[in-house]
């Protein structure tokens, strides 16, 4: 079997269950009695070494056996998960997370995970499995203990006759003047189809480098062997490539999939542009045809989409381990857990919500998490917890991020907001939103001293700024001593989605259907005003109504005094835009361009219509 070709299903698997682990391991660290979350390490472990083993990557397959040997103590009893255990099972995890990335890209042979087996011996005594701990030879492989001598790369040459019988001869040749003591690839991939003729061995010998080099490439046709520096001893094959993850699939670069989808966005507008001119051809063929146009396009759309659907998982399981180090790093024990991991959004969503994410979770550990003996003090469990929790609604995905710190003293920030000029002094306390606006100001931060993680100022104001870019909004709430909880909802994917058009004047505007909770006629019967603000009264409720031409600065009287009116939604939050017009709904392609200096912040960016004229998206977030 050609193991190369499965090394990017490997890799995929592997990090899934890495992932799991890593989940696993705080949940131990909180609760060390807890033997699912030891049992389902030990089968994590059981089954990477398995998927290992079957590739052929020894170092990776005797690192996963010596941590299952150390979980089997712990689950058969003859161990305690005490604290320092825990902390080098974390350690072997954290070698196996680079383990596999390095093996999976022919690097097997170059990991180095000494010190992280001494631990693991140290703890877990004798291999109950194997009788030693030493590494597992593995089918078609030489043993390589810790590879010991000097590593020698040998390159066959390109126009040589049966490329693999000559690296044969050379493996041979190499054994008869000192002992091998590792090959990459095993021997056996010499004979197969795709043998580049390039292999590396690890030689034992007395002889100097100068000999070593000279006998190995006397064998004839070998165009180089290079000797002891390793910095030069180039990968072997083995490695992924551009392979198949199984038989009914395959690998395609994300950047043919962005240009597909560029291409389906051109066709939407084309689509739009006919549907329209077919409109007034009712019962001719055009109708007939752009019906059926319609249908394949939007077909096309969907497959596209779908395929650049992503799980957040890929992001969310780097953060465990970065909140468990800054935690660290600041004398803390935080936890963090993972929800709706398998939530799928598009690729370049998924791309861009990392950073953000990253900022809210090393604010929690630094600002919001107190020390263990200040939770102690006011009856909290000394282990600090954060969460991210990820779920659909309707077109959304919803982050929420949340921890069960201190809260924001917002009497505090208030306070600072004064000194600062941002809010007025007559302002008595902030509204949850009001205090988003003044945390998310570039340069405000009641931190008392710069540090490595936060006291710039730049944290929410770069999550912010993240977010409504890709047209998303922020939301916050916070109880002192109870915690913080930062919400995050993004549109599943950027590129199109389905929106209301409406207009004022002769402008046209575009407003993201996931916001759009109904449509509604404003006039005297639906209108109150309250403090002498105009509001919506709608079903017993009172929405704050914002009028679309005052928010573009046009001049003149509205055409009617009954108007078209939106009551947009976002989270909890509900307001009313007044509009002149509606136009209709329309699947819109967002379109790049730079942001001109000064542009306002309630456009998120901009679309070319069916008829072929631009237009602006409204980010709703900002409007409510």
């Amino acid at each position: 079997m050609d193991h190369a070709q499965y090394a990017s299903l490997f890799l995929s698997e592997s990090r899934e269950h890495i992932g799991a682990c890593n989940q696993h391991l705080d949940t131990l660290r909180r609760d060390p009695s807890d033997s699912e979350a030891v049992h389902a390490l030990f089968r994590g472990m059981h089954t990477i070494k398995g998927m290992a083993a079957m590739m052929g990557y020894a170092h990776v397959t005797d690192l996963a056996h010596r941590t299952e040997n150390l979980l089997d103590r712990v689950r058969s009893g003859n161990l305690e998960p005490t604290g320092n255990l825990v902390a080098v099972l974390t350690e072997a995890v954290d070698g196996l997370d680079r383990g596999i990335e390095e093996a999976a890209a022919g690097r097997d042979a170059f990991l180095d995970f000494k010190v992280v087996r001494a631990h693991l011996d140290r703890l877990g005594g004798p291999d109950p499995l194997a009788g030693d701990t030493a590494e597992l030879p593995l089918p078609g492989a030489v043993p390589s203990g810790d590879r010991a001598g000097r590593p020698v790369r040998v390159t066959v040459k390109a126009d040589a006759f049966m490329p693999g019988a000559r690296a044969a001869l050379a493996l041979e040749k190499a054994r008869s003047i000192g002992t091998v003591t590792g090959v990459t690839p095993p021997p056996q991939a010499f004979q197969r189809d795709g043998f580049d003729g390039s292999f590396t061995l690890w030689i034992d010998s007395d002889v100097t480098d100068a000999v070593l080099q000279e006998a190995v490439g006397s064998v004839g046709d070998i165009a180089d062997v290079t000797v002891g520096d390793e910095a030069r001893v180039e990968r072997a094959i083995g490695d992924g490539g551009a392979v198949r993850r199984a038989q009914n699939m395959i690998r395609v670069d994300l950047n043919r999939l962005d240009a597909l989808m560029n291409h389906v966005g051109e066709l939407v507008v084309a689509r739009n542009r006919l549907v329209e001119l077919a409109a007034g051809h009712s019962g001719t063929e055009l109708e007939s045809l752009s019906t059926r146009i319609n249908r394949l396009v939007s077909a096309v759309q969907t497959e596209v989409i779908e395929a650049r659907m992503t799980p957040v998982w890929q992001v969310f399981d780097r953060f465990p381990r970065a909140v468990r180090d800054l935690a660290r790093e600041m004398g803390k024990e935080v936890s963090l857990e993972v929800e709706g991991g398998d939530i799928e959004v598009d690729r370049a969503l998924l791309d861009q919500i990392g950073d953000p994410i990253l900022h809210l979770l090393r604010n929690a550990v630094d600002h919001g998490i107190e020390q263990g003996r200040d939770r102690v003090a006011v009856g909290k469990p000394e282990d600090g917890r954060l969460a991210i929790r990820c779920s659909r609604d309707r077109d959304n995905v919803v982050l929420r991020i949340e921890d069960d710190g201190r809260g924001i003293d917002r009497s505090v920030v208030l306070a600072k907001a004064k000194a600062e000029g941002v809010v007025e002094d007559d302002v008595t306390s902030l509204s949850d939103d009001q205090l988003l606006q003044v945390l998310g100001r570039s340069g405000f931060s009641t931190a008392e001293r710069v540090t490595s993680v936060s006291g710039r100022g730049v944290g929410i104001d770069v999550v912010m700024t993240r977010i409504r870019s890709l047209g998303g909004s922020v939301q916050v709430h916070s109880t002192v001593g109870e915690g913080t909880t930062f919400l995050l909802r993004l549109p599943l994917t950027l590129v199109i989605f389905r929106a209301l058009l409406a207009s004022v004047g002769e402008e046209r505007y575009v407003l993201p259907m996931a916001f759009v909770s109904e449509t509604v006629e404003y006039g005297e019967a639906t209108r109150a005003d309250v403090h002498g603000q105009h509001t919506l009264v709608l079903r017993d409720e009172m929405l704050t109504t914002a009028d679309l031409r005052t928010v573009v600065g046009l001049t003149g009287e509205a055409p009617s005094s009954r108007r078209p009116c939106v009551v947009l939604e976002v989270g909890e939050r509900r307001s009313a835009l007044l509009v002149d017009r509606l136009i209709g709904q329309q699947e819109i392609v967002v379109e790049p361009f730079d942001p001109p200096s000064g542009l306002p912040r309630f456009v998120s960016g901009a679309t070319i219509l069916a008829d072929g004229t631009p237009a602006l998206i409204l980010d709703a977030a900002a409007l409510v």
